[in-house]
């Protein structure tokens, strides 16, 4: 290896570093600050490492909210997310990749469009479809007299059910597969669904586990929609609890970033445990871009 080759890698390295330090500065200021007393959070000159430890902020955390109650809620709302994605969004990507039926091509066309619109602008039907489920909530059969899946955990779970994400993810990675084993299992008389789930299926255990990541996350940042639909405080979701530590203009920053790092915690670890996964998934999905 030259000289020349040795510099440019180990500038490309120092420029890598450089750019990961500024993205983890942000993470690092939140832990220093949960941990630091009140007289350092906010003093001049600013005091990157606290001069003594306390935990005391994470306690506050804990009880000036129902903060492990809101924790559960949205570890409840996030799991559900990703396992309805998952068994959905790989049933119809599996449909789209492998099953030829009239007008595939034209509902895959409208599902990509479906993408483009923002989810502000969903937010109105969508809660009066919540709002007016046929016999929920007190709602006759017309959908009208109660109040329908409001201030229900179905309420979050149904509308993310499955997501045009999933599906388009889905389908790619299936058609990364090659079509001849399902050909063979359908010569042997093997049907389709169990073509489906014992061959196919497991073989996409990469883009299952990047799918799960994405909405894990999705589920468990979510603020705006279950603020709508969730009146119940006990049914508050942990982006919820974050919001409540800043009140008539002012900010309990100790306690706010307590709360942040602990709901930074389980994607964190969840990011760490399928890394390798990500790449792969992320990979043979653009693999079978067509």
């Amino acid at each position: 290896m030259t000289m020349a080759r040795r510099i440019r890698i180990a500038l490309f390295y120092i420029v890598l570093t450089v750019v990961g330090l500024f993205m983890l500065l942000p993470f690092l200021w939140s832990l220093s600050t949960s941990l630091k007393p009140d007289n350092e959070i906010i003093s001049l000159p600013i005091k990157w490492l606290p001069s003594s430890i306390t935990f005391e902020h994470y306690w506050t955390a804990f009880t000036m909210v129902p903060f492990a109650r809101h924790f559960a809620n949205s570890m409840l709302l996030a799991v559900a997310g990703v396992i309805t994605n998952l068994l959905l969004g790989a049933m119809a990507g599996y449909a789209f990749a492998r099953l030829p039926f009239r007008g595939s091509k034209v509902l895959f066309r409208l599902l990509l469009a479906s993408m483009m619109v923002p989810t502000v602008v969903t937010l109105v039907p969508s809660f009066l479809i919540v709002r007016s489920m046929p016999l929920a909530g007190g709602n006759d059969i017309t959908g009208q007299g109660g109040i329908g899946l409001l201030n229900t955990y179905w309420a979050v779970i149904l509308p993310g059910a499955v997501g045009a994400f999933a599906v388009f993810m889905m389908r790619q990675f299936f058609l990364s597969l090659p079509k001849d084993l399902g050909e063979a299992a359908r010569v042997d008389g093997c049907p389709e669904f169990r073509i489906f789930w014992k061959i196919y299926l497991p073989l996409c255990r990469p883009a299952l586990a990047t799918l799960a990541v994405f909405t894990f996350v999705a589920g468990w940042n979510g603020f705006l929609w279950p603020l709508i639909v969730l009146n119940d405080p006990d049914m508050s979701t942990i982006q919820m609890s974050l919001a409540a530590f800043s009140f008539n203009r002012q900010t309990d920053y100790g306690p706010l970033m307590a709360g942040s790092i602990v709901a930074m915690a389980p994607t964190l670890l969840l990011f760490a445990f399928a890394q390798r996964y990500l790449t792969r998934g992320l990979a043979f999905t653009g693999s079978g871009l067509q």
